[in-house]
């Protein structure tokens, strides 16, 4: 069985403490949840989850839905938030784990990655040097969620196929951003194969379709 990589990016600077990281945590959980109850998705779905805030934590690298174990994620008190260096470390994990198909085998289908970030790139110089390196990767959908007010969205364009906005960090944003983010994995698991472009599902209220 061909596997489906779906990579998620979160961002745990101290700006994300209390609610907000409380609320990701739920929203987590629920997702996989989500997730487990789709037998297409257990089938081939496997999730790799990194974190970032001053440090960037890869919390687990691909692993089949059945057996993944999310931990209680948390923040630092205060600090930068190196988005720059996540898709660093993101670039080199999936250049280690996902598959490329060649004339004699195929390989992985092309993966999903999912960031979430509620404020803006801190490394900026690394940012810069690393964003058009996720765009040479051969992703079958790039979805970036601006997370509240403070959140810029215009560093996300630079390279995600859909940006999406919260308007706030509450725990219903959060739970309704997660349960989407659940049924596009669904639907990308089920087209992959089909269509060189991953169709999104309407997004619910909470959450903004920006691009």
């Amino acid at each position: 069985m061909r596997r489906l990589p779906v990579y998620l990016l979160i961002d745990t600077s101290g700006s994300m403490r209390g609610e907000a990281i409380h609320a990701v945590n739920n929203g987590l959980q629920t997702m996989m949840a989500s997730l487990r109850q789709d037998p297409h998705a257990l089938d081939s779905v496997h999730m790799s989850l990194i974190t970032f805030d001053k440090n960037v934590n890869l919390i687990f690298g691909l692993t089949e839905l059945s057996s993944v174990q999310l931990p209680q994620i948390t923040t630092p008190e205060s600090g930068p938030t190196f988005l720059g260096e996540a898709i660093k470390l993101l670039i080199a994990q999936v250049d280690k784990e996902v598959s490329i198909s060649t004339s004699e085998a195929k390989g992985d289908w092309m993966p999903l990655l999912f960031i979430m970030t509620d404020g803006k790139p801190s490394d900026l110089q690394v940012f810069e040097e690393q964003y058009p390196k996720l765009k040479q990767k051969n992703f079958g959908s790039i979805v970036a969620c601006a997370a509240g007010p403070k959140a810029k969205e215009e560093y996300l364009k630079l390279f995600a196929d859909h940006v999406v906005t919260l308007d706030t960090t509450d725990a219903n944003a959060f739970q309704q951003f997660f349960k989407w983010v659940s049924a596009s994995v669904s639907v990308g698991n089920q087209s992959v194969g089909a269509s060189d472009e991953m169709v999104l599902p309407p997004p619910p209220p909470e959450v903004n379709l920006v691009i």
